[in-house]
C-alpha cells in the first residue's frame, strides 16, 4: 500500500488533470478516418513491415570451426556459451525443460541440469549418464520425465547397451526420476510402450491436483510381444489392439509416482488419408541425374526417383538369379531385367519395411511427433509427420481431434506452437529429418519452414510461411526446430532454432505477414563434410533464451531493445516469471501491472498509427508524473487517465491496447 498523501490535489495532480483535458481534446481527432494534424508530433517508431534488415546478410560465408566457427549476431547479446561435460562431448545434446534457477539438457548420453540463475556463468549441477535416443526431458514438481525410444536404452542406466533383439533389459518408453534432491536424481520408475518415446508432453490439468498426464509420441517400429506383452505390430483392421495409429497417455499420481501407468491408447488418427507429398529439391534432382549419367540403378517410388544403394542392388540382383535358375553370377542379362523390374521390387521392399512403423504410400499418419498441450485454452496442437491436428484435451485421458491439415509443401510435421491467446497455431517442417541440409539457396522457402494458421470455429486457416532465409551451405543441417514464444505484451513473438542454420526471433502478431527481427549464427562445423550441430531447441525463461546446442553445449542470449522491440516492451516480458517451463507443455503468460506493461502498449499504439502522437504523449507525461507520486496521488492521477482513456477508446484504432492500458493503470492505482 502507498502511503496517503495530505493534499490529494497537490501540484502535480493539478498540472496532470490540465493535461487530461488536453487529451480529451486530442482524442476526439484519433479516429480511424482521421489524418493527424500538421501540429501533431511524428512517430518515432517505424512500422515494423518498414524496417530493414542487415544486407548483406552477414549470417551467409561465415567461416567454419566446432568451437572456433566464426560468428555473427543481431539484436541478441550472447550472454555465456559453455561447452558440455566431458562424458557429453560427442554426444548429440537435445531438448531443454525448466525448473527454478536450472535448465534440464536431454542428451543422448542421459541429461545435463544446469544451475543458470548467473547466465553469463552457468554450472552444471549433475551430469547423469543414463544413454538412450533421444532423452527428450520434462519437469513438474519434484519430478523429472525422459524419453527413451532407441535399441539401446537400459532400464539400469547402463552404458554398454543392449546386444539381443528381444532383451528384458531394455528401456523404451518413460523413466521418472525425483529431483527432491537435485544433485541426487533418483531413479524411482518407468513405463514401457510398444513403439518407444521419441518425444512426450507432461500435461497439467487445471482441474486435477492429484496427476499429471504424460502424452507419448513413439515412432519406432512395434517392439516384439516376447519383449513387452501386448505389443501387436499388425494394422488395426487386422488387430483391433495395434500398437500402430495411437498415441499413449500416462497417468502419473504425484503423491505415488511409482504407480504410473498408461490409462489410454486414443487412436487421434482414424480416417485421414495419405498426405500430399511434394518432389524434390534442386540439389537432389542433380544428384539423381549425375546417378543416371554414370549408370546407377534408380527407383522410381511414389513418383520420386531414389538412388537404389549396392548393398540393396546386390540383394535385388540375387532375387533376379534365383527367379531365373539360382546358378552363376549376375549377368549383363540380369542387370538389364533388374532395371525392368526395379520400380516393383524397390516399392516392394520399401512396403514392407515401412509397414512395421504403419507407413506406406497410401496411409496417413500413424504417431505423432510432438504435441504441444495448452490446457489453459483446452487445446493441443500436434505435429503428426504428415498432418497438422488440432485436438479438444478438456478430457486430458481422452484427447478428440477437431481438425486435421496437410500441406504438400511439408515433408515431416515436427512441432507446434500457440499464440497466447491461442487463436493462431504455427507448426514446424522438419524436412530431412534434421540431419540434411534444407537450407541451400536452391532450396524452396516454402519446404522445411513453418506454416501459420489461424484457428477460426475450430478450424486451422492457413495464413503463410516463415523461414530463416539466409542461404547456408550444403554442410550444414539445416530446417525449422524447435522454439517458444517470448511474454512481450500485445504481439506475437517467437524464438526459434534452426540446426546449423542458428537461431532467430520473429514476429508473426500479422500471422500473414511474419517479419525476423533478431538472429544468431555460426559457421559451419566442416567445410569439407556435413556433421550435425547447430541450435536443436531455444526457449524464453524468466528473462533469457537458452539454447541446446547439439556439439557444442549451451548458449545463453538476451533479447536487445532496437527499431523492432523497444525497451518498454522487454521490461514488460522481464516482468514474467515461471516456476517450470516444458516444450510441449505451453504456459499462458500473464503481466503483472507495471508502468512498463502501460508504456509498452503505448509504445505499440505509436508503432501502429493508432493513436495520435500528441494524445500518446500526454499520457506519457502523464505517466512520468504518476510514477513520480505516491500514496493517493498517485492513485487519483492514475484513475484519472485510467477514466479519460476508457472513455475515448472508441476514437482510436486500437480501442481493445487502449483498454488494456486502462486496466493496467486501475490495477496500479489499487496498488
Amino acid at each position: 500500500m502507498y502511503q496517503s498523501s495530505t493534499n490529494p490535489l497537490s501540484g502535480v495532480l493539478r498540472i496532470n488533470l490540465m493535461l487530461i483535458a488536453a487529451l480529451i481534446a486530442l482524442m476526439g481527432c484519433a479516429s480511424s478516418e482521421t489524418v493527424p494534424s500538421e501540429r501533431s508530433s511524428e512517430p518515432s517508431l517505424t512500422l515494423i513491415h518498414e524496417l530493414e534488415r542487415p544486407s548483406p546478410d552477414p549470417r551467409v560465408g561465415l567461416a567454419a570451426g566446432l568451437f572456433n566457427a566464426e560468428e555473427t549476431i543481431w539484436n541478441l547479446r550472447l550472454l555465456s556459451t559453455t561447452p558440455s561435460p566431458e562424458d557429453f562431448i560427442g554426444s548429440w545434446n537435445t531438448d531443454l525443460a525448466f525448473k527454478d534457477n536450472y535448465a534440464f539438457q536431454g542428451s543422448y548420453n542421459g541429461f545435463v541440469v544446469w544451475d543458470i540463475s548467473n547466465p553469463a556463468n552457468p554450472e552444471v549441477v549433475v551430469d547423469f549418464l543414463c544413454p538412450a535416443s533421444q532423452s527428450d526431458v520434462s519437469v513438474y514438481g519434484d519430478l523429472l520425465f525422459v524419453s527413451g525410444e532407441g535399441l539401446e536404452g537400459r532400464l539400469d542406466c547402463g552404458t554398454q547397451g543392449v546386444d539381443s533383439v528381444v532383451s528384458e533389459e531394455r528401456l523404451r518408453g518413460i523413466r521418472i526420476f525425483d529431483i527432491s534432491d537435485i544433485r541426487n536424481p533418483e531413479y524411482i520408475h518407468n513405463v514401457q510402450t510398444c513403439r518407444g518415446s521419441h518425444t512426450h508432453s507432461v500435461l497439467v490439468d487445471p482441474n486435477d491436483d492429484e496427476n499429471v498426464y504424460v502424452y507419448v509420441s513413439g515412432s519406432a517400429p512395434v517392439r516384439p510381444e516376447d519383449e513387452l506383452p501386448g505389443c501387436v505390430s499388425d494394422f488395426p483392421d487386422e488387430d483391433p489392439e495395434s500398437a500402430l495409429f495411437r498415441i499413449e497417455v500416462i497417468k502419473v499420481p504425484l503423491a505415488n509416482p511409482e504407480l504410473a501407468e498408461i490409462v489410454s491408447s486414443p487412436r487421434i488418427f482414424e480416417g485421414l488419408d495419405a498426405p500430399p507429398r511434394h518432389g524434390l529439391a534442386p540439389e537432389e534432382q542433380a544428384v539423381i541425374d549425375r546417378a543416371i549419367e554414370q549408370g546407377r540403378f534408380v527407383a522410381n517410388y511414389g513418383g520420386t526417383p531414389r538412388i537404389v544403394n549396392d548393398g540393396l542392388v546386390r540383394r535385388f540382383l540375387a532375387q533376379i538369379v534365383q527367379e531365373r535358375d539360382g546358378s552363376g553370377e549376375p549377368t549383363q542379362a540380369d542387370s538389364t531385367a533388374l532395371r525392368e523390374k526395379l520400380d516393383y521390387m524397390y516399392t516392394d521392399f520399401m512396403e514392407e519395411r515401412l509397414a512395421a512403423r504403419g507407413r506406406g504410400l497410401n496411409v496417413g499418419p500413424n504417431q505423432c511427433h510432438d504435441i504441444t498441450l495448452y490446457p489453459e485454452v483446452g487445446l493441443a496442437g500436434g505435429a503428426c509427420e504428415g498432418y497438422g491436428l488440432l485436438l479438444d484435451i478438456s478430457d486430458p485421458a481422452h484427447p478428440v481431434r477437431i481438425d486435421a491439415v496437410a500441406d504438400s509443401n511439408f515433408a515431416y510435421w515436427h512441432s507446434a506452437t500457440f499464440n497466447n491467446d491461442g487463436t493462431t497455431v504455427l507448426f514446424t517442417d522438419e524436412w530431412g529429418g534434421g540431419t540434411q541440409p534444407k537450407c541451400r539457396e536452391t532450396d524452396p522457402y516454402e519446404w522445411g519452414a513453418n506454416a501459420i494458421y489461424t484457428i477460426e470455429d475450430g478450424k486451422m486457416v492457413f495464413q503463410s510461411y516463415f523461414k530463416m532465409d539466409a542461404p547456408q551451405t550444403s554442410t550444414e543441417n539445416c530446417v525449422a526446430h524447435n522454439g517458444s514464444m517470448l511474454p512481450i505484451p500485445g504481439r506475437d513473438i517467437m524464438v526459434q532454432s534452426w540446426y546449423q542454420g542458428g537461431i532467430n526471433v520473429f514476429d508473426f502478431t500479422d500471422p500473414a505477414n511474419p517479419v525476423e527481427i533478431a538472429y544468431h549464427d555460426r559457421g559451419p562445423i566442416s567445410d569439407d563434410r556435413l556433421e550435425v550441430g547447430g541450435s536443436w531447441s531455444i526457449y524464453w525463461y524468466n528473462g533469457v533464451l537458452v539454447n541446446s546446442e547439439i556439439a557444442r553445449g549451451l548458449d545463453i542470449f538476451e533479447l536487445l531493445p532496437s527499431e523492432f522491440v523497444t525497451q518498454n516492451e522487454i521490461d514488460a516480458m522481464n516482468t514474467v516469471r515461471m516456476d517450470y517451463f516444458n516444450p510441449q507443455g505451453q504456459p499462458m503468460f500473464h503481466w503483472p501491472a507495471s508502468f512498463a506493461l502501460a508504456r509498452a502498449y503505448l509504445d505499440q499504439l505509436e508503432r501502429n498509427r493508432d493513436m495520435d502522437m500528441r494524445a500518446i504523449n500526454t499520457i506519457r507525461r502523464g505517466l512520468i508524473d504518476a510514477e513520480g507520486s505516491s500514496g493517493s496521488s498517485r492513485e487519483s492521477l492514475l484513475l484519472q487517465l485510467a477514466g479519460e482513456l476508457e472513455n475515448h477508446a472508441a476514437s482510436t484504432n486500437n480501442a481493445d491496447k487502449v483498454m488494456r492500458i486502462t486496466g493496467v493503470l486501475k490495477d496500479l492505482a489499487e496498488g
